[in-house]
């Protein structure tokens, strides 16, 4: 019996570089582990909640 490969919903399967001060970097790293979140998913959620205000407007 064979399983299905089940696709993610949201699969992640691209990156984005970007290129900021050490000392901010630093910060916000530190920021989103008192948190208990990571760096990764805040920038998500930003971009998600970016795109969702953006489209009401166009």
């Amino acid at each position: 019996m064979s399983e299905k490969k089940r696709k993610k919903p949201n699969k992640k399967d691209s990156q984005l570089v970007i290129r900021i001060n050490r000392k901010q970097r630093d910060t916000f790293i530190e920021l989103c582990e008192d948190l208990d979140t990571s760096a990764a998913r805040e920038i998500r959620s930003f971009i998600q909640e970016f795109i969702k205000q953006r489209r009401k407007k166009a």
